[in-house]
């Protein structure tokens, strides 16, 4: 368990889960990722120009082109340190569920960490794509009710995105429990208990609007 995530939690909170990705999956996913072919293409086309200009008689066209090539590379040196930074990304990925919220960190050099309470939650979803089968891990996905400001190419906008636990093992126990501490939670904003009246003649009834 993260020290650092847990200093955030409060001391009313009761811990109900901590746990981290499944690291085989995590590092499968952050290697065999969409950027991956566009990636090959593109270094197999700079490495063969790169080996046509070294290989001509005209030794000033490799002194020129070679550095242009390697800077023309970027998208696949982007990709690759992507790729050997998963390690460290893995490292600073923590989860914690308490009673009243998720947190979780994450980043590379700088750790990042996110705070979402039950009652910002409005939807509760659970995700399994490929490596997640392969390796029998899932994504607990969430949606926040409330929209928060981020900052986007330099403008301020919102977004409803919630917190989502990636890979892990036992994740049909965590979305149970994120789904019914959600339900009870935001159930109990919208209706306090002492609001709620002893008969409720509109529950379960057909719509007459």
């Amino acid at each position: 368990m993260d020290n650092e995530l847990k200093l955030l939690i409060g001391k009313d909170e009761k811990i109900i889960y901590a746990g981290k990705p499944n690291k085989k999956c995590f590092i499968f996913e952050s290697i065999f990722n969409p950027l991956l072919p566009f990636a090959l293409i593109w270094g197999i086309i700079d490495f063969g120009v790169i080996g046509a200009s070294l290989s001509s008689k005209d030794e000033h066209i490799g002194f020129f082109l070679v550095p242009f090539m390697l800077l023309h590379m970027m998208p696949v040196w982007i990709y690759l340190a992507g790729a050997l930074l998963s390690f460290r990304r893995y490292q600073n990925t923590n989860y914690i569920i308490t009673d009243k919220a998720i947190y979780a960190s994450g980043g590379v050099f700088s750790k990042r960490y996110n705070t979402k309470p039950f009652a910002e939650l409005s939807h509760v979803d659970l995700h399994r794509g490929i490596f997640d089968q392969w390796f029998g891990v899932g994504d607990v996905i969430t949606t926040s009710a409330q929209a928060n400001p981020v900052t986007r190419n330099g403008r301020m906008t919102s977004t409803n995105a919630g917190i989502s636990i990636d890979s892990i093992s036992n994740y049909i126990e965590v979305y149970n429990i994120v789904k019914k501490l959600q339900q009870d939670v935001y159930a109990d904003v919208m209706y306090p208990n002492d609001l709620r009246p002893r008969e409720n003649h509109g529950y379960n009834t057909k719509y007459r609007g």
